[in-house]
Parts: structure tokens; sequence; C-alpha cells
């Protein structure tokens, strides 16, 4: 097992306390080495993540911050 399968593994995984009732759409999000998020399905908690560098994050993040994404909800 890789190094990065080990963390996600054991990171200390959060979801929004907007986040619906159990079995619920949900994702989680969890702080990596290296400055890194995960991002995963709660539903299917060892199933794939997907990984954001630090940049890819604070973009994302930013980026909702200033509503470029209103238009999606």
């Amino acid at each position: 097992m890789d190094e990065l399968t080990k963390e996600l593994r054991t990171a200390a995984w959060r979801k929004s306390t907007r986040s619906g009732p159990e079995g619920g759409n949900c994702v989680e999000v969890a702080t990596l080495s290296q400055g890194r998020r995960g991002v995963r399905d709660s539903k299917d908690p060892t199933g794939p993540a997907l990984i954001f560098t630090a940049t890819e994050w604070h973009t994302f993040i930013q980026g909702v911050k200033d509503g470029e994404f209103d238009d999606l909800t």
C-alpha cells in the first residue's frame, strides 16, 4: 500500500453541517500532507477520493467565495 493510500485511510474526514441526513448526498473533505485536500463520497468511504494540491484547493475555494459557481446551484 502506498503512502497516499495509507494517509487517506487515517485522515480526519469531515462533512458539512449542511449535509443531509444519513444516506444523503454528502461529500467529506480531509486535510492531507503537503497542504493537499482529499474529497470523497461519504457513502463510500473506502472508494476513490479526489486529491487537490494546496494551490488547486485555494483557487477552487476562492472561486466559490467569489460566486463563480452560483449558476450551478
